[in-house]
């Protein structure tokens, strides 16, 4: 490595010598050398740094190196980062602080902004709505509405459900194969318990669910993805296998339709399992919303929704499309009483959606997030145009691609601006490689849950995202 390196190129920035010497890993040694430049005033505030391809090339180090030097040192307020005009010095660089004194922003810190997937708006809340359909379901509920509740849940709820998933989402079933629950984490502890055996999860998705499995005795093994979904093709010797097909979690493709019929394939002539997550099928931007795979073969696939997404997390309700074989099963683990779900609230989700109001809901829904995904995709392509959306427009969050080794310094660099959001990596499994797919280096990105902060303070959201991203 080299010891030392002058910018002469006066298109590439300030005339500068850098000294990289002592022990320490290439990165660490160059931002010791930055800081110290700062430091000292050899770079002034508003300096213009060689761009990190240059800089890398003259140390004989990689890019993505200097790239992170770059972002740890925007995220400590040394240096600023704008698309068209560079990395400069900070204007007002403050004094090194001892390092007792430092303190790195956390989740706990408060930020003023949150872009955190899987919380819609609370303010979305359809609330007058919710409340015409309490007073419709209570005073028209029957008497044993509000005695020992049914474990299969409410029949007027599993009417409802059977109704509107046929109609919405291609769903196959009668009510007697519906089993209402209290939301995913529910249905997959009582699905573990009655399934059991070792399942297969995609390579990137909720770690909640893989420790929940885990702690029911189920073992998860981890099932590549890429632009097309899950490949289900490297399925093996397995008991059943969790899907999101809609719209993977948290990469956002949807499961391709030669993989959806594979996959069926596969449960037939395994016997196994196609436990299918529909946690936000209904929201789909660039078209209607894909089937699910349910419809393929009833008897072979259990379709898991809840209305944690599309109304309130708050409301403790979700449904499992069951095989017949399955139902008697679910219901004696689920125990011989409704212990979760409130019999009212299931009155209350009947009403709503025998109403119409609950389609009413989600086109309102659907158009908001839409408009939401489209001001995110614009923001970035003006501000930040080599930061990639990947996936479908659908959802409630979008997937930025990070270039190779930034990842962790642009979540950090959020944090400095007020902003909570997360990495790409925190949904990988822990015994998928972190090399990532189809020989290509580990994939880096932000999950960016568009539809969690209120209107007016979105807008401020977008700009620290924006500004929190690396340069080109």
């Amino acid at each position: 490595m080299a010891e030392s390196w002058v910018n002469s190129a006066e298109s590439l920035g300030a005339d500068l010598h850098l000294e990289l010497k002592g022990a320490g890993s290439r990165r660490a040694l160059l931002m010791q050398a930055l800081r110290e430049a700062v430091r000292s005033g050899r770079l002034a505030p508003g300096t213009r740094l060689p761009p990190y391809r240059s800089l890398a090339a003259d140390l004989g180090i990689s890019r993505n190196t200097v790239a992170d030097a770059y972002a740890e040192l925007v995220a400590e307020g040394r240096l600023t980062a704008r698309q068209g005009s560079g990395t400069r010095v900070a204007q007002q660089v403050a004094p090194v602080a001892p390092v007792r004194r430092q303190r790195t922003p956390t989740r706990s810190s408060r930020p003023a902004y949150n872009l955190v997937q899987g919380q819609p708006d609370p303010s979305a809340f359809p609330r007058g709505a919710w409340v015409a359909s309490a007073r419709r379901a209570l005073s028209l509920a029957p008497h044993d509405a509000f005695g020992p509740g049914d474990p299969r849940g409410r029949a007027e709820l599993r009417e409802a459900l059977a109704e509107y998933l046929a109609r919405v989402r291609g769903v196959r079933t009668a009510p007697g194969r519906i089993v209402v629950c209290s939301g995913a984490a529910h249905a997959l502890r009582l699905l573990a318990g009655v399934v059991g055996g070792r399942w297969a999860v995609e390579s990137y998705g909720l770690p909640f669910h893989r420790g929940l499995l885990a702690g029911e005795g189920v073992r998860t093994v981890p099932l590549a993805v890429d632009e097309h979904g899950a490949r289900v093709g490297e399925l093996g010797k397995v008991r059943g296998v969790l899907l999101t097909p809609a719209h993977q979690f948290p990469t956002g493709g949807p499961l391709h339709p030669e993989r959806r019929a594979a996959v069926v394939d596969w449960a037939r002539s395994s016997g196994g399992l196609i436990l299918e997550d529909d946690y936000d099928g209904e929201f789909r931007y660039d078209r209607q919303p894909v089937g699910a795979v349910q419809s393929l073969d009833p008897d072979r696939v259990v379709l898991m929704g809840s209305v944690s997404k599309s109304l309130s997390p708050t409301l403790r309700l979700g449904w499992m499309v069951l095989p017949e074989q399955l139902v008697d099963d679910v219901v004696a683990a689920k125990g011989e009483r409704e212990q979760y779900s409130s019999a009212t609230e299931q009155l209350t989700l009947a009403d709503f959606i025998t109403s119409g109001a609950y389609d009413r809901h989600v086109r309102t829904m659907r158009r908001r997030h839409r408009r939401r995904r489209d001001q995110l995709v614009a923001a970035l392509a003006e501000r930040a145009p080599h930061v990639r959306v990947s996936g479908i427009a659908a959802g409630l969050h979008a997937v930025l691609e990070l270039p190779p080794g930034t990842e962790r310094a642009v979540v950090k660099a959020a944090a400095w601006q007020g902003l909570a959001v997360e990495g790409l990596d925190d949904y990988r499994h822990g015994d998928f490689p972190a090399d990532g797919l189809d020989g290509r280096d580990r994939r880096d990105g932000l999950v960016v849950g568009y539809a969690t902060p209120p209107e007016h303070l979105y807008a401020g959201a977008l700009d620290a995202l924006c500004r929190a991203l690396p340069p080109e």
